[in-house]
């Protein structure tokens, strides 16, 4: 292996128990050093689940089959495994793509849709395989979304990275603080927030400006008030 591994057993552990994940429930895989060599730096870009689905590159886990069925095990439910195979797929090409750090979203019929990147329609094999997957009978996934995501592929991340997905029920949802749920209203306040706080340029001499650290402050202030979470910053102390 080229490159070390970013998580630890014992990190994962940790987790884990700060979560108060049942051990019993607790699943810990080793990615497999021959993915991380290619480029998977996070489990995100080898394998994505939704509900019931998980889809997984064949060289995604260092224990191979074993690994799944560690995770079938784990589950209450049937898991509908989707597995791309090397030879469908090579690592490299699932990396620069970024097939695996897809969304798959429940549409209201019950079926699902895979959102994928841009990259993925253009390159023959990832095109080809997904259209094979949403042709198939065997899985829920019916449908499929291409978007350009190109600026946040620069940075390293694909659909899955642009939005944190957490399902709360009803009592949950009161219990979160702040206006932090996403409405018209909100939308608007938070685009004129960007439109008004964010440069349009940053050159690296900026980083040495003290009012740079004057306009982030600034920013990150009205951003705590509009979302009315109170002083989470040691500046506003």
């Amino acid at each position: 292996m080229r490159y070390p591994a970013r998580q630890s057993l014992e990190a994962c552990e940790a987790i884990a128990r700060l979560h108060q994940i049942s051990p019993e429930r607790a699943v810990y895989l080793q990615q497999s050093p021959e993915a991380i060599d290619a480029g998977v730096f996070h489990n995100d870009v080898i394998s994505v689940g939704h509900v019931n689905v998980l889809m997984y590159h064949e060289l995604a886990f260092a224990e191979g089959e074993r690994a799944i069925e560690k995770i079938k095990q784990s589950c209450d439910h049937d898991l509908a495994v989707i597995q791309v195979r090397v030879e469908e797929v090579p690592l490299n090409l699932a990396v620069r793509t970024y097939l695996f750090n897809s969304q798959i979203v429940t549409l209201p019929d019950g079926k699902m849709m895979l959102i994928a990147p841009q990259e993925c329609a253009e390159m023959v094999a990832t095109a080809q395989w997904v259209e094979r997957l949403i042709a198939a009978t065997d899985n829920p996934i019916a449908a499929v979304k291409y978007l350009n995501l190109r600026e946040s592929m620069r940075n390293g991340g694909g659909p899955a990275c642009l939005r944190q997905r957490v399902t709360l029920n009803e009592k949950e949802r009161e219990a979160v603080r702040g206006n932090v749920m996403l409405d018209n209203e909100l939308s608007v306040k938070l685009e004129d927030w960007v439109k008004r706080h964010n440069r349009e340029r940053l050159e690296f001499a900026d980083l040495a400006d003290p009012q740079l650290l004057v306009e982030c402050r600034t920013a990150l202030a009205e951003l705590t008030s509009l979302l009315r979470l109170g002083a989470l910053y040691p500046f506003q102390r």
